[in-house]
């Protein structure tokens, strides 16, 4: 039997691109399919929108977002780590969140991501859930003084204790999202994230790993969407993941990869075979 389990969720609606809805999609499902070779374990796919909808309250396509959002609830059960291959970011809405319930305040997620995702519906440029899912799991997705205004559609409960949230490898930041990380609601550890430090970051209870692909510099992988220089290597990618993996792993996700190109694919192997490796030890 496989010891890790794989669902894809195919969601773009969390991303403002003009592809977004071709290219997402199709990336998730070839990734997932792919890590599904590599590790030798089943994928299953969740059925999520493929509609846009409208921008309510500062969250572009929010009914779609709602309606994903209940679909991988109801795809998670109670068994074993689960890798989610996504889609945009936004797709570890629920399982960070069900993660925390899971295993309480001592949950930290190391967010391996060339952005912050830490805007509000008040601060965001463009009104990407991607941007802000972030600020989601922190309980303070909504405008309003301090940006904590609850969102009763997405903001997580109970959301993450303050500086629970690691950002591994950010490098690009809105005004709103470097105020996250000078108040302490969230703690980072930039370019090229030393392994060492990256273990001291995460230390001391379960562990969920995200890992949006940008992370990368785009000379590793270029198969995203937002391709940001001053990224991580494949092999420095790696090391930090078994480094952030010291503790107990209770969740993984590889996102936003929008290529389904096999050579492209390829490359991204050890950063697969890293993950299977944590949430196996995780079990």
């Amino acid at each position: 039997m496989p010891l890790v389990e794989i669902q894809a969720v195919p969601q773009w609606q969390g991303a403002f691109s003009d592809d977004a809805a071709r290219r997402l999609p199709a990336g998730s499902r070839a990734l997932a399919d792919f890590a599904g070779e590599v590790l030798d374990a089943e994928v299953r796919e969740v059925p999520v929108s493929p509609d846009a909808t409208a921008t309510v309250d500062g969250v572009g396509h929010r009914q779609a977002l709602v309606h994903n959002r209940d679909a991988v609830l109801a795809a998670l059960g109670p068994g074993g780590p689960v890798l989610t291959v996504g889609g945009d970011c936004g797709v570890d809405l629920v399982p960070v969140g069900f993660a925390r319930r899971r295993h309480g305040p001592e949950l930290t997620v190391a967010w391996f991501d060339a952005h912050a995702d830490c805007n509000t519906t008040a601060s965001t440029p463009s009104g990407a859930f991607h941007g802000m899912v972030l600020s989601a799991l922190c309980g303070r997705s909504g405008s309003g003084a301090a940006a904590g205004v609850v969102d009763r559609d997405f903001d997580a409960s109970p959301a993450l204790e303050r500086g629970r949230a690691v950002l591994v490898g950010t490098r690009v930041f809105d005004p709103e999202e470097r105020r996250a990380v000078s108040d302490g609601l969230v703690r980072h550890v930039p370019p090229p994230a030393d392994p060492a430090a990256v273990r001291d970051a995460v230390a001391g209870g379960p562990v969920y790993l995200h890992v949006d692909l940008d992370v990368l510099d785009p000379a590793a992988f270029d198969g995203t969407h937002y391709r940001e220089p001053g990224g991580l290597t494949v092999d420095g990618l790696v090391a930090a993941i078994d480094a952030a993996s010291q503790g107990r792993v209770v969740g993984a996700s590889l996102t936003e990869c929008a290529t389904t190109d096999p050579a492209s694919l390829q490359r991204l192997g050890p950063v697969v075979e890293a993950l299977g490796r944590a949430l196996e030890s995780g079990r």
